[in-house]
């Protein structure tokens, strides 16, 4: 079974930060592209962060400066540091793997960040 388990969302003020965590299982992590995606209501989900296998990062404009996308091979996990929240940041952030050798993808459910004073 394959699975990305996201944590770390919850309520914090504008300003504040926040720190994503996405623990994966039962595959091999260090050969796959991680992502962050985010999805509002009414919107389009929309890619956040990407770090490949090799380490490189991508970031949307909007995103960077104040986003950092990291990664451990060691621990099978990915990072979202979340820094100068804004309410606009108030959505659902989603994990998504995929190998692009053998064309596998897959998603986390989600975890939930709301920026709200």
């Amino acid at each position: 079974q394959v699975h990305l388990v996201e944590s770390g969302g919850g309520l914090v003020q504008p300003g504040s930060s926040l720190r994503l965590s996405c623990a994966a299982s039962g595959f091999i992590f260090s050969a796959y592209d991680m992502s962050w995606y985010r999805q509002a209501p009414g919107k389009e989900r929309e890619l956040v962060a990407t770090i490949n296998t090799a380490g490189s990062t991508n970031y949307v404009d909007s995103m960077k400066g104040r986003f950092t996308i990291s990664r451990d091979n060691v621990k099978n996990t990915v990072y979202l540091q979340m820094n100068s929240l804004k309410p606009e940041d108030t959505t659902v952030y989603y994990c998504y793997a995929r190998n692009w050798i053998t064309s596998r993808e897959v998603w986390g459910q989600g975890t939930l960040v709301t920026v709200s004073s």
